[in-house]
């Protein structure tokens, strides 16, 4: 694989809406001494700090999990969620919580090494979830508080999507009027996001 330069710091000053489609179509790679995996980036969802009630920085809740969500845009906020690991972009101002999770990514280096860490061949179910990815890729809880600029972790230029969907985040049906805001974002068609859904 020829290399690529991850996206500078500044790649990540925009506002976490425009972020999160911007981020569509990039290439999340991750480097560990097993080999090198990574794929493009076609799903994504806005978290928006303090006062999204699906957010875990909710009305400035700040812990020790949280802290990094108030650190400058581009760093890496991974947290477990049952048995899986969840990989977030830090967004926005510093001191400015927000978040925005990677939901899904299309397989396109490393496969093979993919496959065997999820235990199996279907390519279209490799990637296809927040938690699946960071099994396939090999991302954990050491991930956090890196930035994606530089490996072993990184975020770079991929393809440009035709056409980006739009539509209600997923598995936050307990977060009253938050649970209906438009802040998941997909790559239009793609056979790799994690649930198809009509935009709103």
């Amino acid at each position: 694989m020829a290399e690529i330069l991850p996206h500078p710091s500044s790649f990540f000053q925009q506002s976490t809406i425009d972020l999160a489609q911007s981020l569509l179509g990039c290439l999340l790679v991750k480097e560990t001494l097993e080999g090198t995996a990574g794929g493009y980036i076609v799903e994504t969802e806005a978290y928006m700090g303090p006062m999204d009630r699906a957010a875990h920085s909710y009305q400035n809740k700040r812990t020790k999990r949280t802290e990094i969500m108030y650190a400058s845009a581009g760093h890496v906020y991974t947290y477990q969620m049952h048995t899986h690991c969840l990989l977030n972009v830090v967004s926005g101002e510093i001191e400015q919580p927000q978040a925005i999770l990677i939901r899904a990514i299309e397989p396109l280096v490393g496969i093979e090494l993919m496959t065997l860490r999820r235990g199996m061949t279907n390519q279209r179910n490799l990637t296809n979830g927040p938690g699946k990815l960071t099994k396939a890729l090999g991302i954990t809880m050491e991930d956090y508080g890196r930035t994606f600029w530089e490996p072993p972790l990184s975020i770079s230029k991929g393809i440009v999507p035709t056409s980006i969907s739009q539509g209600k985040r997923i598995g936050i049906e307990n977060t009253g009027e938050a649970k209906d805001y438009p802040w998941r974002f997909w790559i239009s068609g793609n056979p790799h996001v994690s649930r198809h859904q009509k935009e709103s």
